[in-house]
């Protein structure tokens, strides 16, 4: 009994054996039900394996008693009034519903059972149920052998391919176009032969032929028509307009939401003034949108409701009148259009915001920078004073301070200048001479070693820039130098023909996760590279220098700043 139970669900679970135990049903209905004892029994078991096979109800689905009462219905009007002509259209049906799956399925192997079911559904409809609608015996005598014992082979076959095969097949979807389509194609093919065969009274293998050949040539003209030539574009073009169009300009429509997606700049007032848009259309009533927990209305409300949701934006568009199915669709575009544009605007918003903050963050950042490289020069000064012991010390001292005070008071103001009006950046230029003495004296007493060629580059340089990074860079060599002993540090003015200065030590060299960020992002570390250098590297490029790790080995670690190539010439 388990193995009983469990074949059963099995059965009950696969789509194409459901199929073929209905056409098996479906054949001994036709061959043997007509007149018989067993037509009720019969009947009610084609029945019943229809229900679990059709592709409208899934089975895991409750049933709601409109659905119910339809059922029954059906069954009872099928059991007590049935004819030839309920059983040509019964079978078109089924041979659309079979036929849709064809065109729609994808692989070869989940094609070939429902190829066999068309098959075996076309071919007793044009040998079987069609003769009996044109009361012909003589001209088909010769096919009752096949029709009654061979064509049972197919669904048989049907059943024993799913038999063998792996796992459950699952149950696919309908379309609904391909089975219209091909059911209005079988409606003419019956009521075609009916007509040709009551008119001509022809044979009826002249009649089929006759009707297949006419629907050929009427197909062969409509797939030309659809897309003719390159030059013309034929009724693929006027379909496609008139799926796009209908009920609404979808052309001038989108036209004027785009249009208020470039001129509205917030994308609050962008979908207020293109639900205006929508409520201006004839056949809508008004519209109620809520989106960030906001309800707006636009118009007067009326009792034909259709509801559309999407990520923020949920639509409830009154209309005049009851929107049809295809309408439904083309407003469901339409509104998802319209959702996509307000993400979109959300999107700018969210950008233009971060935008704002990370020029924000970053002014503030290097100002920070700037005031910081200050206060290392005011500390290099009073670490000076408290050096000095003898009096020509103290007269060395003074010249210094009357020297650089101004000096760190015109970057103070500028730095301050920058604070206030951070997109006004202002030039200052120098002599690299005059910079390279005033750098030198205010380091002098730091264990730097200076080098300089004998002719100094005749460009002018950036004074402020200059400051800023090769402070950084000295300073940033002087903590390391507290930790690591016996570290020299040198800053070397190279002879070349554009302005171009190093920083060395002899100390350890930088990590290589570290220098592979060190000028691109924010780096934490232990002797302060990182967040100085990542500023100092924005400040120089934008400057028009670029700032580098040249070497980076124990013993040598040397940063380079040197001028563009495009700013010198």
């Amino acid at each position: 009994m388990p193995v009983f139970f469990n074949f059963f669900r099995r059965i009950m679970n696969d789509t194409n054996r459901l199929m073929a135990l209905m056409l098996l049903t479906l054949h001994a209905l036709l061959v043997w039900g007509e007149a018989s004892q067993l037509y009720s029994a019969l009947f009610l078991c084609h029945y019943g394996f229809f229900l679990l096979w059709q592709p409208v109800l899934h089975q895991g689905k409750k049933l709601t008693w409109p659905t119910i009462t339809t059922v029954v219905a059906g069954a009872a009007f099928a059991f007590f009034y049935v004819n030839w002509w309920a059983t040509a259209f019964w079978i078109a049906g089924l041979f659309a519903l079979i036929g849709g799956r064809v065109l729609s399925s994808d692989s070869a192997k989940s094609r070939l059972p429902n190829l066999l079911a068309a098959t075996y559904l076309l071919t007793v409809l044009l040998l079987w149920v069609v003769p009996k609608l044109l009361h012909i015996k003589a001209d088909l005598e010769a096919a009752t052998f096949l029709l009654t014992y061979i064509l049972p082979f197919l669904p048989l076959t049907i059943l024993f391919l799913s038999a063998r095969g792996k796992g459950v097949v699952p149950s696919q979807n309908i379309d609904f176009f391909y089975t219209l389509l091909i059911f209005l194609l079988t409606i003419i093919v019956i009521l075609g032969g009916f007509a040709i065969g009551v008119t001509w009274q022809v044979h009826y293998v002249k009649l089929l032929i006759y009707v297949v050949l006419g629907l050929a040539v009427t197909l062969v003209a409509l797939s030309w028509l659809w897309n003719p030539s390159e030059t013309f574009s034929g009724l693929e073009l006027l379909m496609s307009r008139y799926l796009l169009s209908v009920g609404l300009p979808f052309e001038t429509w989108l036209r004027k939401i785009a249009a208020h997606a470039d001129f509205e700049p917030k994308s609050g007032d962008f979908l207020h003034e293109s639900m205006r848009e929508f409520a201006a259309l004839p056949w809508v009533s008004g519209l109620l949108w809520e989106v960030e927990n906001a309800k707006h209305q636009v118009g007067d409300t009326s009792a034909f409701i259709s509801t559309f949701s999407f990520e923020r934006l949920h639509l409830t568009l009154y209309s005049r009148w009851q929107l049809s199915p295809a309408m439904y669709l083309h407003v469901q575009l339409l509104t998802q259009i319209l959702s996509e544009f307000y993400e979109a605007k959300r999107r700018e918003e969210t950008i233009s915001q971060n935008t704002y903050m990370q020029t924000f963050y970053e002014t503030g950042s290097r100002l920070t920078h700037d005031i910081k490289n200050i206060l290392q020069s005011l500390g290099t000064l009073t670490s000076a004073a408290e050096q000095t012991n003898d009096a020509e010390g103290d007269a060395r001292l003074v010249e210094l301070i009357k020297r650089q005070l101004p000096r760190l008071n015109q970057r103070l103001a500028a730095t301050l200048t920058k604070l206030e009006k951070p997109s006004i950046e202002k030039k200052s230029q120098a002599k690299v001479a005059t910079w390279w003495k005033d750098f030198r004296q205010l380091n002098t007493h730091h264990q730097v070693q200076f080098e300089s060629p004998a002719e100094l580059p005749k460009d002018d340089i950036d004074p402020e820039v200059l400051d800023s990074v090769v402070d950084n860079l000295v300073q940033n060599a002087l903590e390391k130098a507290k930790l690591e002993a016996n570290m020299q540090i040198k800053v070397t003015l190279l002879p070349t023909p554009h302005f171009c200065i190093e920083v060395t030590d002899t100390g350890s060299a930088v990590p290589a996760e570290t220098a592979q960020l060190l000028f691109k992002s924010h780096v934490s570390s232990k002797n302060g590279l990182g967040v100085g250098l990542y500023h100092a590297a924005q400040q120089a490029n934008q400057a028009g220098y670029a700032l580098s790790l040249v070497d980076n080995r124990d013993g040598e670690v040397r940063f380079r700043l040197e001028k563009l190539e495009s700013e010198t010439a």
